[in-house]
């Protein structure tokens, strides 16, 4: 007789971790859904269907163009130093939109009290700062791997 597989269960401290998620998510959901719900489960919808039809092929096919560029410079290697930082600067001007693009800017001054001025030079700063530690990443990680041993070899 075969005994049937056990569902792997965590630890006591995992599984109380993972219920308090669970209800903080779902006080999340009913606060968010308390005033306008229907607006709210629209706009959810259309961001899940605008992206997974536009921006996913849009983000292949920037990946893909890229990757050719750097493949016929035979530069592949250096393909995840702009990746990354341009992946995470795309991910905060898509989470942001609406304030970097100032659309929003009297609601947000409304509902927090705050100045909604400056996001776009803050975005571009971000931007700005994730590129060029990428590129002092890569200037370190080359020299580590060759060029620092050609200096020292030849004193």
């Amino acid at each position: 007789m075969r005994r049937p597989k056990l569902i792997p269960v965590g630890s006591p401290l995992q599984i109380l971790l993972l219920a308090c998620s669970f209800a903080l998510a779902g006080y999340a959901g009913v606060r968010l859904l308390e005033g306008d719900w229907f607006e709210v489960a629209l706009w959810f919808v259309g961001a899940a269907i605008v992206h997974d039809l536009v921006l996913v092929p849009l983000y292949g096919a920037a990946d893909q163009a890229l990757l050719r560029g750097f493949e016929a410079a035979d530069r592949r290697s250096w393909m995840p130093y702009v990746r990354v930082p341009a992946a995470l600067s795309l991910l905060l001007l898509l989470v942001w939109f609406p304030l970097i693009t100032g659309r929003v800017a009297d609601r947000y001054a409304g509902g927090t009290g705050l100045n909604p001025d400056g996001f776009l030079a803050r975005w571009l700063l971000i931007t700005a700062v994730l590129f060029g530690g990428s590129a002092v990443v890569f200037v370190v990680s080359r020299w580590r791997s060759g060029g620092g041993r050609r200096a020292s070899s030849s004193s």
